[in-house]
C-alpha cells in the first residue's frame, strides 16, 4: 500500500494554487480586491487616528450623510460618488471646524445623521429607477465595481493616505495633547478641519465596499483592535492597515464561494477578532497583573 503521507503535501499544495486560479479567474472578482485591498489601507490608517481622537460616532454620521449626498446626486443625474464626496466633505469640514467641542454633541450628531438618512430614502423615492442602486449605497455593491471605479478607487485612496502621512506628526501631537500643540503652535482648529476632512474622502471610498450601514467594520474595528496591542502610534496604524486588508481579503474570499453579501462577511470578521482582541487583552492584563503583584510581593 503507497505511503499517502509522502504525496498528500504536495497534492493540496496544487489544490491551494488551483481555488487561487479560479478565485481570480473572472475580472470582477480581480477588480472587488484591488479596490477592496486600496480601500482597506486608506481605511486602516486613518481609522486608527479616528478612534485615538474618539471620532468614531462622527465617521459613522458622515457615512449616513453621504448616503444622502450619493442618492441625490443619482436623481440629479450625477454619479453617486460625486454627491458622497460633496455632502461629506462638507459636513467633515463643518465637525472640524467644531474641535474638541464636537465630543459632546453627540445628540446633535444623531439627529442630523438621522435626518440625512431620511432624506437620502426621499431622494430615493423621487429616483424613478431601480431600487438596487439604494441597497448598493447601503450595503456596499463591490462585486459591481468597474476597472474605472477601481482607478478612482486609487487615486482617492493615494490622496487620503498620503495627505494623512504628510499631517501625522502634528496630527499624533494635536491628538494626544491639543492644549499643549496649541501653545507651541500647532495649527490645531486647520488640522481638525483637515483631518475630518481626508476622514470624508475615506468613508466615501469605503462605501463601495461594506455601504454607509456597515462603515464601522473597516475605518474603526481594525484600528480599535490595534489600540489594545501596541501602545506605538506607527506601529498601531500599520497594525490597523493590515487587519483592515485582511478582513477585506477573507469576506471577498468566502463571498465567492457563499452566496451571501459580502459586508456580512467582513463586518463579521472583524466584529469576531475585536471580540477575541478583547478577550487576548484582558487576559494578557491580568496575567501581567498578577506578575507585578507577585513581584512586588
Amino acid at each position: 500500500m503507497p505511503d499517502l503521507s509522502l504525496t498528500a503535501a504536495p497534492y493540496f499544495g496544487w489544490d491551494v494554487v488551483r481555488d487561487l486560479q479560479e478565485l481570480f479567474r473572472y475580472p470582477f472578482m480581480q477588480h472587488a480586491f484591488e479596490a477592496g485591498t486600496i480601500v482597506a489601507l486608506s481605511a486602516g490608517v486613518i481609522g486608527y487616528f479616528v478612534v485615538l481622537r474618539g471620532l468614531s460616532f462622527a465617521a459613522h454620521a458622515l457615512s449616513h450623510i453621504g448616503f444622502a449626498g450619493a442618492t441625490g446626486a443619482v436623481v440629479l443625474g450625477a454619479t453617486p460618488i460625486v454627491g458622497l464626496l460633496v455632502f461629506t466633505m462638507s459636513a467633515g469640514a463643518v465637525m472640524g471646524a467644531l474641535g474638541q467641542r464636537l465630543r459632546g454633541r453627540d445628540v446633535t450628531i444623531g439627529l442630523v445623521m438621522a435626518w440625512s438618512l431620511g432624506l437620502g430614502l426621499l431622494f430615493t423615492y423621487l429616483y424613478q429607477g431601480s431600487a438596487q442602486l439604494a441597497i448598493g449605497i447601503l450595503f456596499g455593491q463591490i462585486f459591481g465595481i468597474t476597472s474605472q471605479d477601481v482607478a478612482v478607487t486609487f487615486v482617492a485612496g493615494s490622496v487620503t493616505v498620503l495627505l494623512v502621512v504628510a499631517v501625522y506628526r502634528p496630527l499624533l501631537f494635536a491628538t494626544l495633547d491639543e492644549e499643549v500643540a496649541e501653545a507651541k503652535g500647532v495649527p490645531v482648529r486647520s488640522l481638525s478641519i483637515a483631518f475630518m476632512v481626508i476622514l470624508a474622502v475615506a468613508v466615501s471610498e469605503a462605501v463601495q465596499v461594506v455601504g454607509v450601514l456597515l462603515i464601522f467594520a473597516l475605518i474603526v474595528a481594525p484600528a480599535a483592535i490595534a489600540e489594545r496591542f501596541t501602545t506605538r502610534p506607527s506601529r498601531g496604524v500599520v497594525l490597523a492597515a493590515i487587519l483592515a486588508v485582511l478582513f477585506t481579503w477573507a469576506g471577498l474570499t468566502v463571498a465567492y464561494y457563499i452566496p451571501y453579501p459580502v459586508g456580512f462577511f467582513i463586518t463579521s470578521f472583524a466584529f469576531g477578532a475585536y471580540l477575541l482582541a478583547r478577550l487576548l487583552s484582558h487576559g494578557l492584563g491580568r496575567r501581567t497583573g498578577q506578575t507585578a503583584a507577585a513581584n512586588a510581593a
